[in-house]
């Protein structure tokens, strides 16, 4: 492979740059601005048992920083992505693509990575444990290492997929968060997942988004998602995943150097549709200007 390749829970990717699900749909509407099998892959929109028509309007907000969402994981339920998106993906995407799964219960979740299991062109499952816990009083399952261990158990129980588990920022101890995930059986963690904002109207003096608060992602949050790739990098032995305001290919790097083994690109599709292409074939030009052979070596190498 070449020297951009990086090796993600035993799946080669030609490069490290993964579309962060929620950014990039399923895919269709980037294929036809320029060949997404440039890409590392991608993680397609979240995914829960039944069909969900998301918070509503508004739910987008802009800051200076980034953005805040409130979608609440609109997204037409997994067996509608299974009869018709992964049908229509396998048209324009020849690699593997990461499913990103939301649940609202543990057994949710079991039971989308099971009808995910079954099918070839899913290559990761990326479990989103932010989402509120029904049966624990709405608490998010990322918030405690228990809940989080417990969704971990059951997705694991049913795939044999890699099992990669996204972390939210949203807590005090990120760290054994991430330990119990690894010690349920994740194969990889991904983080970090959006920080929790809000805004407000000076006109009408009231929150911008109907739901109120929302998730703050863009560049305002990278120095946040460093931070914590380093600390769980240095405390898991599987690989990790950063994301967070990743916009450029200076970022990749860094992120890297932080402990990930692959990066994921989110807010910045919304601004630029071109950025994951524009940051990929940026890569090799930076690469040479800070004495970079291949980006396997410099994981985890700000830790040396």
């Amino acid at each position: 492979m070449g020297r951009l390749s990086v090796d993600l829970c035993g799946i080669e990717l030609d490069n490290p740059v993964i579309a962060a699900s929620g950014t990039f749909g399923y895919g269709c509407e980037f294929a036809e601005i320029y060949d997404i099998n440039c890409l590392g892959t991608f993680s397609f929109k979240g995914t829960t048992l039944e069909p969900r028509m998301g918070n509503p309007l508004p739910r987008i907000a802009e800051g200076r920083g980034g953005m805040l969402n409130s979608v609440g994981l609109q997204n037409p339920g997994v067996d509608a992505v299974i009869a018709e998106e992964l049908p229509r993906l396998a048209r324009f995407f020849r690699k593997p693509v990461m499913a990103n799964v939301s649940g609202f219960s543990v057994e949710e979740y079991a039971q989308v990575c099971e009808k995910l299991e079954a099918q070839p062109q899913v290559g990761w499952l990326e479990v989103n444990i932010s989402c509120p816990n029904v049966h624990g009083g709405g608490m998010s399952f990322g918030t405690d290492p228990e809940s989080a261990a417990a969704v971990t158990r059951a997705v694991r129980a049913v795939t044999a997929k890699p099992v990669i588990v996204k972390l939210s920022p949203n807590v005090t101890d990120i760290v054994s968060i991430a330990r119990a995930c690894e010690d349920a059986g994740a194969d990889g963690i991904s983080l970090i997942n959006t920080v929790m904002a809000m805004r407000i109207d000076l006109n009408t003096r009231q929150p911008v988004l109907a739901n109120l608060t929302g998730g703050l992602s863009g560049p305002a949050v990278f120095p946040l998602a460093l931070r914590m790739v380093w600390q769980v990098s240095d405390a898991v032995h599987i690989p990790v995943i950063g994301l967070g305001g990743i916009s450029s290919a200076e970022d990749v790097i860094e992120m890297m150097l932080a402990g990930a083994c692959a990066v994921e690109v989110g807010s910045a599709n919304l601004v630029r549709p071109t950025a994951c292409r524009d940051i990929i074939e940026a890569l090799p030009a930076v690469m040479d200007r800070l004495g970079i052979d291949n980006l396997k070596s410099i994981i985890g190498g700000a830790k040396a």
